[in-house]
């Protein structure tokens, strides 16, 4: 992150250099489309953050939630390599200390995942060599948010968000540069010495017709409380994570995004292809299916 992107707002450092494996990682490139995506940074002033850069992506992190604020991924669907085995387990980044990382106190012994924000896969993409390391990257704790165990529709929808688009892009030489990360509300219930997101971002970045062309998401993982108040309030039992409901998978303006997050997305909301309502039902638009996503304006 240049000294300019760094003092839009919020405070970033970079993770100390250390003689360990991930010295030198290059991290997210933010001229990978040919023009300018920046990685976020808070838009709140005095909001400190860490930037890790690692093979192909950059983790954001707030050190006082111990979780991502945001990642950056760079994924070249020519190079991707789509048999490269899931090995090795979680680990802690050693470039920051572990009492500012959620490690898998946070996850043992319960019905929460570790989901990955940056996506396995898409790193995963060059020569042998550099795509093992990429896949190795991304089993860092700094790379996790807890998620809820369940699989529906709305897990399914968000998993392969990236896959879809990649095909979207297929006459753009299949790159994207995709931004992730948990929604951090200070309303976010706490649980093991942390505060457990609700929803989940993401904003994809590609060329489309020459141009910079964005689409924005959020997964929502709160209690439907509208539906099944009772039960899920029930499940609010002292000790163990906080009760959370199925996934709701939704696009929504890149506008948005930043105003959940606080975070800056440069140029993102000027290049959205989903046209802004002002009715509260129509602006998020809740998919059944990636067929249902926008992908050209009106």
């Amino acid at each position: 992150m240049t000294t300019s992107d760094a003092s839009r707002a919020g405070r970033a450092t970079t993770g100390p250099a250390s003689g360990d494996a991930l010295a030198g990682r290059a991290g997210y490139d933010e001229h990978f489309l040919g023009v300018p995506v920046p990685l976020p940074v808070p838009a709140v002033p005095g909001t400190e953050t860490v930037v890790l850069p690692y093979t192909h992506f950059t983790v954001l992190l707030r050190p006082d939630r111990r979780l991502a604020a945001a990642t950056g991924v760079c994924v070249d669907g020519r190079l991707l390599r789509e048999h490269v085995p899931r090995e090795g387990g979680w680990q802690f980044d050693p470039r920051l200390p572990e009492d500012l990382q959620a490690g898998d106190a946070v996850y043992r012994d319960n019905s929460l995942d570790k989901g990955h924000l940056v996506r396995r896969l898409d790193p995963v993409w060059g020569d042998v060599a550099e795509a093992g390391r990429a896949n190795a990257d991304t089993f860092h704790y700094t790379n996790a948010a807890p998620q809820a165990d369940v699989f529906n529709q709305g897990r399914r929808l968000w998993a392969g968000l990236e896959d879809f688009l990649l095909d979207h892009a297929a006459a753009h030489d299949r790159k994207l540069a995709v931004l992730t990360g948990p929604v951090l509300h200070d309303s976010d219930p706490p649980y093991r010495g942390i505060q457990v997101p609700l929803r989940f971002w993401k904003v994809a970045a590609f060329v489309q017709d020459g141009a910079l062309a964005a689409t924005a998401y959020v997964l929502d993982q709160s209690p439907d409380l509208t539906r099944d108040a009772d039960r899920a309030l029930a499940g609010a039992v002292p000790g163990a994570p906080p009760p959370l409901g199925a996934y709701r998978t939704f696009q929504v303006p890149v506008s948005d995004v930043a105003e959940l997050t606080s975070l800056d997305l440069g140029p993102l909301p000027a290049a959205d292809l989903m046209p802004v309502t002002r009715a509260p039902k129509e602006r998020w638009k809740r998919l059944t299916s990636h067929d249902d996503i926008v992908l050209r304006r009106d």
